[in-house]
């Protein structure tokens, strides 16, 4: 095999990153095409399959594996594409979904309606039958309930079904069964059962990431047989494609489509991946600004962060992800002027199509994009490596409209928009800094996205952030993520147990399951055993606390001593304190949840980039004409071009480092070092 191929598909364009035999690196974009993605994947892999000098069968023979990140699932939850729902539960327990976990995420918007729950009450049946917290059978399940369930969700064209009992994590019996009795008379129909998905104690999460999965298996399982169908017609093995999942890693296609859940919000979770791989550095900030949103996500001491209240609209997903925060702020996002004649960018975006008025589509409204090229940050002619040609004219006149009401010029308009971007980006950056008690300061700045490199300079300069990273791929860094990503699988168990009264059989017991379907796991995804490697935690609580944390588990095997109990309660004190600043080691710990993630070890992900070949002096291509006075830059400031970005090369600014597809803006205090492979380290004084 010659190649490893990682495709990302972003709200503009779809990134095809390739990396040859020789571990040399190749970016190629093309237009995102909703709603059949997969065209867009298939052209991205032609393209790259012309670059080589090859036809596109012979080009994805030689592929070792192809990888995938996918806004799909992600983008049916945002515009409410899911497909229709029934939804089972306990008899006098309708309203589940509706109540949520009572508190209003947004307690202070007066003017927020009371969302609907996300299954309606229309495609909710209660069942009889209860199983109790010891998990006896108080009353036995009703099977003409559940037929007739049936038979009114066939009514309503339902076209899968979620499934959530009380205390089925305990005893999953009664699930199991209403699964059998609807699989009896109508096989075709997808069922989710919430023990089997997410077994937690909490009722609304795990119903409602039941339902979240359920809604979503037709169109992930459409997309992904639609896309394999296309690969196979040119002669690829579908067993080499992986799917991203919102763990920050891989998996075989089939495992996506058995629980699509775990693919929603999964292409920006390469992000912060790609960085841990890039930069030895314990603390990172990610900021990826792509065509349509700015993901902001972060790496602290060595460790992706996991957040369990990732929302979906007004729900949560209910399952724990790579913490991820996105706003509508991207390149195309779509700049207008409200009713108080302030100036507003996004959230709506001009998307992929028609895309941003430069780009000659049809567009007509100004977006940020259009203002980067009229600032003079963009080259019309080099745009994608001058594979793509930008028209200034048209960018000119979509900002003519912003400035007629502002009643200023077309430049300051556009520098109004420019600079509006960035104190959006610079919101988002510190809600998962600063407002989370992180400084900033304090972390490297690591760059992604096509249109990030013209924004992070004033950016990184009213944080006060020193040090900030452009990769050489960075419009392609999920991409770069994926290809470097390790293949990871993970469930739970709960097993509540206690620092007064831990029960270590029951614990050990749970766990060498979880780990044994791990390892099946494992085997079925083709990772050699050489390559497995098991992540151990658990959701712990002080007693009469609420909520709980989570605790990585330092062990090597599925197996705890009693002696154990002190080590897991010294984590869990620890962790508590570094979270909240407070720990009470005199109290008592309680135990929830247990977790084990599977892990097949990618062996590029095992070295890092760093470094230089000595130093080295460049020329400027070109003297260009930019529009930033606010911000201390000169009429004319020098353009270099990536041709002579060689390792150890040193820019000091105002400059624009031009590569092939980005463009790195760097202020007067500001000097930029290329290290060993290609990538660009700004310091600032």
């Amino acid at each position: 095999m010659s190649y490893t191929v990682s495709i990302d598909i972003g709200g503009t364009f779809t990134d095809c990153l390739v990396q040859d035999r020789n571990s040399r690196y190749y970016i190629f974009k093309t237009p995102t095409t909703p709603p059949d993605f997969e065209q867009g994947f298939v052209n991205a892999l032609r393209l790259a399959a012309e670059h080589f000098r090859l036809d596109l069968t012979t080009f994805v023979s030689k592929c070792e594996r192809i990888v995938h990140g996918t806004t799909v699932s992600t983008n049916a939850l945002v515009e409410g594409k899911t497909a229709p729902t029934g939804f089972l539960c306990n008899k006098g327990h309708p309203d589940i979904l509706l109540l949520r976990e009572a508190p209003r995420k947004r307690s202070f918007d007066f003017k927020l309606d009371y969302p609907e729950p996300y299954i309606p009450r229309n495609l909710t049946c209660e069942i009889a039958g209860r199983i109790d917290a010891a998990g006896n059978e108080v009353e036995a399940l009703s099977n003409d309930d559940v037929l007739a369930a049936v038979e009114k969700f066939k009514r309503s064209k339902v076209e899968a079904i979620a499934v959530c009992f009380m205390w089925s994590t305990v005893n999953g019996s009664h699930e199991l069964k209403a699964r059998d009795i609807i699989k009896d008379v109508w096989p075709q129909v997808h069922v989710t059962l919430s023990h089997e998905l997410n077994p937690i104690p909490r009722e609304y999460r795990r119903a409602v990431s039941a339902a979240i999965d359920a809604s979503l298996y037709p169109v992930v399982a459409t997309y992904i047989t639609s896309l394999e169908r296309e690969l196979a017609e040119v002669g690829f093995d579908n067993s080499r494609l992986l799917i991203a999942n919102c763990a920050g890693g891989m998996a075989p296609s089939q495992e996506i489509i058995a629980r699509p859940i775990y693919s929603v919000m999964s292409g920006p979770t390469l992000a912060p991946v790609a960085a841990q791989r890039l930069s030895s550095e314990e603390n990172i900030i990610v900021a990826d600004m792509g065509g349509t949103t700015f993901d902001v996500s972060a790496v602290r001491d060595g460790r992706l962060i996991i957040s369990q209240e990732t929302m979906a609209g007004h729900d949560l997903i209910g399952l724990p992800k790579v913490d991820v925060r996105s706003i509508g702020a991207g390149g195309g996002s779509i700049a207008w002027v409200d009713d108080g004649g302030l100036i507003q960018v996004g959230p709506h975006s001009s998307s992929a199509r028609p895309g941003p008025a430069c780009y000659g589509h049809g567009g007509k409204e100004p977006t940020v994009t259009d203002a980067n090229l009229v600032l003079g940050l963009l080259d019309p002619d080099q745009f994608l490596g001058g594979k793509m040609k930008l028209d200034r004219g048209a960018a000119e006149e979509a900002i003519s409209v912003i400035a007629k009401k502002l009643g200023i010029g077309i430049k300051d308009a556009a520098f109004a928009i420019y600079s509006t971007s960035n104190h959006n980006m610079v919101a988002a950056i510190e809600d998962i800094t600063v407002l989370e008690g992180i400084d900033p300061r304090e972390s490297l700045l690591v760059v992604g996205g096509g249109a990030t490199g013209s924004h992070i300079a004033p950016i990184a300069r009213e944080m006060g952030i020193k040090r900030f990273m452009v990769p050489r791929f960075a419009s392609g860094l999920s991409a770069f993520g994926g290809l470097v990503s390790d293949i990871k699988w993970e469930s739970s168990i709960t097993a509540i147990s206690s620092s007064e009264s831990f029960d270590t059989n029951k614990i050990n017991s749970g766990l060498k399951r979880l780990h044994q379907a791990g390892q099946e796991f494992l085997k079925r995804s083709g990772v050699p055993a050489e390559d497995w490697k098991f992540e151990y935690s658990f959701f712990g609580r002080y007693a009469f606390q609420s909520w709980e944390i989570e605790v990585p588990v330092d062990i090597s095997q599925p197996e705890l001593a009693v002696g154990d109990v002190e080590l897991l309660s010294s984590s869990f004190h620890r962790m508590h304190e570094r979270i909240y600043a407070v720990k009470d080691e005199s109290d008592t710990v309680e135990f929830v949840t247990w977790k084990v993630r599977a892990i097949g070890v990618s062996t590029q992900s095992q070295s890092r980039t760093a470094g230089s070949h000595g130093q080295g002096s460049l020329a400027p291509v070109e003297l260009r004409e930019v529009y930033l006075p606010q911000l201390g830059i000169p009429h004319s400031i020098p353009v270099f071009s990536d041709a002579t970005l060689v390792p150890g090369a040193r820019i000091v600014g105002p400059a624009i480092l031009l590569e092939e597809t980005t463009s790195v803006l760097l202020l007067g205090d500001m000097e930029a070092e290329v290290d060993a492979g290609g990538n660009v380290m700004v310091l600032s004084s």
